[in-house]
């Protein structure tokens, strides 16, 4: 028996953007398939529902693969239905599975058994603010979370600024929300007036945010991105 699809379904960034984050073949492949690996139960059921899910979700067989459960990981659990030849979907909290985030995990243990792997297309906050900025699309790449300690930070930002300027390339990186403004603050403080900065906030909410421009401008305005998840640019 050939072995079943591991789809990786892309859940919407923000809380009023589903009409915007799915498409018709994404709704199609929810309701061809009745079991799922996903971050978080609850706010899968509910991005299923707004999706267009049809099925009854009493009949859906959800696997948790939130924080907790991965210190002690049952593939065989999870890719039972797999490898007995079921589609299974796997979701993230947010954005794309697998791009800066823990799903990535599944995915690689999939390509371990021979299972075919399936990304949706969807929103990807990181893509979203590359093509958002007006930096370099064709070099870029992304750090991840800085350094939460103040001298390895500031050595970060300094590192990134210069492989900008040196390479060309663009450099992403992300904070935790409720210090997005402090990591501004001292990008302000450390970075070349030149070197251009880019914060896509809140990105497809209502309240969407894209402010790109050298940091010599930055410096005569006043932001406030507290606790609102971002993506930073430099270039």
């Amino acid at each position: 028996m050939p072995y079943g699809t591991l789809y990786l379904i892309p859940v919407p960034l923000s809380a009023d953007a589903a009409a915007a984050s799915y498409t018709p073949y994404l709704g199609r492949i929810i309701n061809a398939i009745d079991e799922y690996i996903v971050e978080n139960e609850k706010t899968a059921r509910k991005f299923l529902k707004q999706a267009g899910l049809e099925t009854p979700q009493s009949e859906l067989l959800i696997h948790d693969y939130g924080k907790h459960a991965r210190s002690n990981v049952d593939f065989a659990s999870l890719f039972s239905g797999l490898l007995a030849g079921r589609d299974v979907g796997l979701m993230s909290e947010a954005g794309c599975p697998g791009v800066a985030d823990p799903g990535a995990d599944i995915v690689a243990e999939a390509h371990r058994n021979g299972i075919r792997v399936a990304p949706l297309v969807g929103p990807s906050s990181i893509l979203l603010a590359l093509m958002a900025s007006g930096f370099n699309g064709q070099s870029f790449i992304f750090h991840g979370y800085l350094p939460i300690e103040k001298g390895e930070r500031t050595k970060k930002i300094k590192s990134m600024e210069h492989a900008a300027h040196r390479e060309k390339q663009t450099q992403l990186f992300i904070e935790t929300p409720f210090r997005n403004n402090q990591l501004l603050t001292e990008i302000l403080r450390v970075g070349s007036p030149q070197t251009r900065l880019c914060v896509a906030c809140n990105l497809t909410a209502p309240d969407e945010q894209i402010i790109s421009m050298p940091l010599q401008q930055w410096k005569k305005r006043q932001y406030d991105f507290h606790k609102k998840p971002a993506i930073f640019l430099i270039y």
